[in-house]
């Protein structure tokens, strides 16, 4: 198959927008029912009630059971995952970089059900995890599907599945141009009007999937900002700075964690390992319950 030539849009590039478009549409949608799931599963789990009102864990109604209800939930979540399939394991952002790497970008269909899912009653019952991480593996899982049900390339194959990935990311947020360069910095490696334009189109349309589907508020609003001064721009990049540090130590410690779990507890089921997990979830929020579920109420309190 001819690549595009410089000065040159092929149709190949009209079929794979059109098509990163559809599937944005469905994201968006996805994205709204994973975070229905998600209120849904914490209001049974921390109120008792059949409802889908956004809520944040509390001790209010449960008291000690905070201790036990994420243990409940991530022995369901291990279930599916053994039951369902392992690949619904992990953070779901590196396992969509290994899926483009190693597997020609390929992901069992059964993902984009088991991920969302696993996500929603992991995050629902206390789990400290946000929704960006679980939508991206979704978003892929679902552009993967459709690219091999298409007659495309393994190459194309990739651009469909970054543009759902981002895709699912622009639709959580209402962030088209964070989900653009997510695309380019870390998935796409490539940089070419063959995958941009189509991925571009794809964060768009979740964009606007975010203002139909969650409303016209920005998901964290913030006050108005004075122009900084030069003493803050300075301040500014010192914080980035150990935010930066403080950000790779930590994506360390969870690697050092799973590599703990493998390397210790190989004589138990790695079905069994989310339950250990969350014993540790469990104390944390008994004494500090803004740590359980997706913390967004705490990033809001904060910049208000």
């Amino acid at each position: 198959m001819d690549l595009p030539k410089r000065g040159q849009v092929t149709r190949r590039i009209y079929f794979l927008s059109l098509q990163a478009i559809f599937n944005a549409i469905v994201i968006g949608f996805i994205a709204k029912g994973m975070l229905f799931l998600i209120d849904f599963v914490t209001n049974i789990a921390f109120y008792g009630r059949i409802s889908s009102v956004p809520v944040s864990p509390t001790l209010e109604h449960v008291g000690a059971w905070v201790l036990v209800i994420p243990i409940i939930g991530a022995l369901i979540v291990g279930l599916l995952a053994r039951y369902g399939s392992p690949n619904s394991r992990g953070h779901g952002f590196p396992e969509t970089i290994e899926k483009i790497l190693v597997h020609k970008s390929r992901i069992a269909p059964k993902i984009t059900i088991l991920k969302p899912v696993s996500a929603a009653i992991s995050i629902g019952t206390g789990g400290p995890f946000g929704a960006e991480g679980p939508i991206i593996a979704t978003g892929g899982a679902f552009g993967s599907l459709v690219g091999q049900m298409m007659r495309i390339t393994a190459n194309e194959r990739k651009i469909m599945l970054v543009a759902g990935s981002c895709a699912g990311v622009a639709a959580i947020f209402g962030s088209p141009v964070a989900g653009i360069l997510m695309a380019i910095e870390l998935l796409l490696f490539e940089y070419s009007p063959r995958s941009i334009i189509p991925v571009a189109l794809s964060c768009t349309t979740a964009a606007a999937m975010h203002l139909l589907l969650f409303g016209k508020e920005p998901v964290f609003a913030m006050s108005f900002i004075p122009e900084p001064s030069s003493l803050a721009l300075v301040v500014y990049v010192v914080m980035g700075f150990l935010l930066g540090i403080a950000g790779a130590y930590a994506s360390k410690s969870v690697h050092a964690v799973e590599d703990l779990f493998a390397k210790h507890f190989k004589a138990i089921h790695w079905m069994w390992w989310p339950a250990f997990g969350a014993v540790a979830v469990g104390i944390i929020g008994y004494f500090a319950p803004r740590t359980m579920g997706v913390g967004y109420d705490n990033i809001r309190m904060l910049l208000s």
